[in-house]
């Protein structure tokens, strides 16, 4: 399989915030608003609400858009079968480092254990990866088990955007432009028609929403959306990585 790594994956402000643990990071938008991003809290263990939401998982984890690893590490210290997914290599990196599985790959590239994981998590906003809810939504239903479980952290305040946005830190240093999307929490159970809703909660000032998938899916009604989104499809490393069983 040959894949185009995304333009902001290489970003070495990005890389550079990973490698020393600390930011300032932001995502720009085009009109110059920024977006604080939490390099430390994502550099550092998992913290109390990070934990909060382990405990809910079930059976074998994946973690899209793993970043530096703090989940897939601690739930590999639990051990429990876990896999982190990230286009950048250095989120990747370190991730393995930590102790923990990781893949440097796409959510919408194939991916080990396809139907078969039984909690998918969509942690740190990583609800925004393609700029398109509604199609990540439809690659996660894909990657559960039938009846599993999804974990989304939404944006803190009611939000509903399509953006593109660069990378940036404090030199003003930027990377190319990709799509993201913000959502809250309204917004997202809005796009989620077809999933059974399994809670929602506040901790630490962070927002979750718990989804079900659908606990048959018909052979006969094919993935609309899951085609791979361009910009967000990464080079296949090479590797074991772990694959639920059924």
């Amino acid at each position: 399989m040959s894949t185009t790594v995304p333009p902001w994956a290489a970003a070495d402000a990005y890389a550079a915030a990973l490698h020393t643990g600390h930011g300032p990071l932001f995502l720009r938008r085009a009109d110059g608003w920024l977006l604080p991003l939490e390099v430390e809290r994502w550099c550092a263990r998992a913290d109390t609400v990070d934990l909060e939401v382990l405990d809910r998982c079930a059976g074998a984890v994946l973690d899209v858009g793993c970043g530096p690893g703090r989940l897939v590490a601690e739930l590999a210290a639990r051990g429990r079968t876990a896999l982190g997914i990230d286009v950048s290599e250095a989120a990747v990196e370190h991730t393995v480092l930590l102790g923990g599985q990781a893949l440097r790959r796409s959510v919408f590239d194939p991916l080990p254990g396809e139907g078969r994981w039984d909690t998918v998590l969509l942690m740190d906003g990583n609800i925004g990866i393609g700029g398109d809810p509604a199609a990540l939504l439809e690659r996660a239903a894909v990657l559960l088990r039938p009846g599993g479980l999804l974990l989304v952290e939404t944006a803190v305040v009611d939000v509903d955007e399509r953006v593109h946005v660069r990378i940036t830190d404090a030199r003003d240093s930027a990377g190319a432009p990709f799509p993201w999307a913000r959502l809250g929490t309204p917004a997202l159970l809005r796009y989620a028609r077809g999933w059974g809703r399994a809670g929602q909660w506040t901790a630490g000032g962070r927002r979750f929403v718990a989804l079900r998938s659908r606990s048959a899916r018909s052979s006969a009604e094919p993935a609309k959306r899951t085609a791979v989104i361009s910009s967000q499809r990464a080079r296949k490393p090479s590797g074991d990585s772990p694959v639920p069983r059924r």
